[in-house]
């Protein structure tokens, strides 16, 4: 596995918000850790992040153990739901800054910014500031910024979150599109249903701290592992075999 968690625990004083979490993920899959909210799924990004030190278990990325590493050392990118963009900066300086802290020369760095940002649709704002670009805009001058230093794994927290909806399915399929082009691994985190079905080559749903179900989307949906599960993705009613196995699930277009 290219990145590995195992038995992930982290606690909040008297509560415990991730529970022995361990799952695998290929090197350029894109993977959704879905869950209602609180279900720790930020606290798990954050802790592959390096933000947050887990209690127990153990980070492994590209055969390295990272547990430990603080952020700045992982070979990893955060796109966090603010953006955290520079207002002073211009568009192309908010893309190409964390090249100079690699010692990229500055006409490179500018001539792979612009390339980054005709990736992302945004070279004709490359002097732009933050403020004078749209909501949508800004947002992919993040993920520009998180890619451009080519990191071995990038991680993004509800990006979309406040995007309009129209917005939201538009930026879907860029980022599905930009993350198979750059063959860059990925974990998403979200709590919308219809974006990691949509978005994921593996979806996690976690719930109060513990994975319940890890696999491809389409095998998660047409067998859930549970009734929590079940119920999360939509399923309108449940039939049970009498030993407690799900026998059939019935959505809104009828029974399976």
């Amino acid at each position: 596995m290219y990145l590995e968690l195992s038995h992930l625990n982290k606690r909040f004083e008297d509560r415990e918000v991730v529970k022995d979490l361990s799952f695998g993920l290929e090197r350029g899959e894109l993977l959704c850790i879905l869950g209602s909210s609180g279900c720790g799924k930020t606290t798990t990004l954050n802790m592959i992040g390096g933000f947050l030190r887990p209690d127990g278990g153990q980070i492994l990325l590209d055969g390295e153990d990272i547990t430990d590493l603080p952020p700045e050392r992982r070979p990893v990118t955060t796109v966090f739901q603010s953006y955290g963009l520079f207002p002073h900066m211009t568009v192309l300086q908010n893309v190409t800054y964390g090249l100079k802290f690699q010692g990229c020369p500055r006409a490179e760095a500018r001539k792979k910014g612009l390339r980054y940002l005709e990736m992302v649709g945004l070279k004709d704002y490359a002097a732009a500031r933050i403020h004078e670009i749209s909501g949508g805009e800004q947002q992919r001058v993040a993920l520009a910024r998180a890619l451009i230093v080519e990191p071995k794994l990038c991680l993004l927290d509800e990006p979309f979150s406040n995007l309009d909806a129209a917005l939201r399915v538009k930026m879907r399929r860029e980022l599905k599109t930009l993350q198979r082009d750059l063959d860059m691994t990925m974990v998403f985190v979200t709590h919308d249903q219809e974006e990691a079905m949509i978005l994921s080559d593996h979806m996690a749903i976690m719930r109060e701290g513990r994975l319940i179900q890890y696999d491809r989307p389409m095998e998660i949906y047409h067998h859930p592992a549970d009734a929590f599960v079940a119920r999360f993705l939509g399923v309108k009613d449940l039939i049970w075999e009498p030993d407690g196995r799900l026998l059939k699930v019935i959505r809104d277009g009828g029974a399976e």
